[in-house]
């Protein structure tokens, strides 16, 4: 039996075609899922009863099962959700201004390994499945009674690790007649695989980009983050203009602010020369602490100095405002601390 949830529209039309189906009962199975949030093939009123029996012979719908949930101060939610194979994963979702906004797990654990990163204390164990990507999102908009606008794939794990996995997930929840979440309010975050950037910039949709880029200079960065012994910055700089030039979109740097390594004024000063020209933005993030790293935040001060450094330089940037670090799951905290 085969999870339902892994099949974007275009796969599952050519599953059913293959089996003497319409194209069109596809979209008809599609809006029943994601639409009216069916998942009793006995309920799926407008489809033949030997459509509903051959789905019912191949496929299931499971569900994640809820391990815990914790709520922040400022709304902030952080799941634990357990896999049919026991593994756990997280996911986070935030409250903002202008939408709900889901942050979605990729991989339990990762293999990145960023020095000042919770999440890489757990090796990869494995890929996750695109239907457990798309039940995360499911699951959350259950348990709340809420639409969710805006996903970024930013929990553990590197989605361009996991790339046609991620793709599908993309594809199924920006789908018409799926989640219909629009592709720009859809974020990817890789910490600089160079090849799968020039990927992702063939894709013929308007999904964000964003780049853990974290240091000016391959010396600090890769003291941060190993795989810039792998891909340099300038041959990561060039795959992202590379992006640019293709999609026409602006990509977002993160920029973990850490106190006494890459926050000074000059720090600044650097960053903004080596991406001068580039469109682009700087999120620069406040560092939240890891029990296991030495690592510490850099003083407000210097924050607020190293942004209008910046703004200073025509770069435009902004500070961002940490959400849920009450309860480890901010930037760079999401880890699965209870084991199955």
């Amino acid at each position: 039996m085969e999870n339902l949830y892994n099949y974007t529209k275009a796969a599952l039309q050519e599953k059913l075609v293959t089996a003497g189906f319409k194209p069109f009962n596809a979209r008809q199975v599609y809006e029943w899922l994601y639409k009216k949030k069916v998942t009793d093939f006995d309920k799926m009123s407008n489809l033949s009863n030997r459509l509903r029996d051959y789905l019912k012979n191949t496929m299931v719908l499971p569900e994640l099962k809820l391990f815990t949930r914790q709520e922040a101060k400022d709304g902030t939610v952080k799941y634990l959700f357990a896999l049919e194979d026991d593994a756990l994963i997280e996911a986070v979702l935030m409250r903002h201004a202008y939408g709900k906004s889901l942050c979605v797990t990729t991989q339990v654990g990762c293999n990145i390994g960023c020095s000042f990163c919770a999440s890489g204390l757990k090796k990869k164990d494995r890929d996750l499945t695109t239907a457990e990507m798309v039940q995360q999102l499911l699951s959350v908009e259950t348990l709340e009674d809420i639409k969710v606008s805006h996903v970024v794939l930013m929990g553990t794990g590197e989605p361009f690790d996991n790339y046609d996995n991620c793709m599908a997930f993309i594809d199924v929840i920006n789908d018409p007649h799926g989640l219909e979440i629009g592709a720009r309010h859809i974020t990817v975050s890789t910490s600089g695989i160079v090849p799968k950037i020039y990927d992702f910039a063939s894709r013929d949709k308007q999904v964000n980009l964003a780049i853990s880029l974290h240091a000016h200079d391959n010396t600090t960065r890769t003291r941060l983050m190993p795989i810039n012994k792998v891909y340099p910055i300038e041959e990561l700089l060039k795959s992202i203009q590379h992006y640019i030039d293709k999609t026409n979109r602006r990509v977002t740097f993160e920029y973990l602010l850490l106190g006494g390594i890459n926050d000074t004024e000059e720090d600044a000063d650097k960053l903004a020369k080596k991406l001068k020209g580039i469109n682009c933005y700087v999120n620069l993030i406040p560092y939240n602490p890891v029990n296991e790293f030495d690592y510490k935040a850099s003083p407000i001060k210097t924050q607020h100095a190293f942004y209008k450094r910046l703004i200073n330089h025509n770069i435009q940037a902004t500070l961002r405002q940490e959400k849920g670090a009450d309860i480890d799951a901010a930037c760079g905290q999401l880890r699965v601390k209870k084991e199955s």
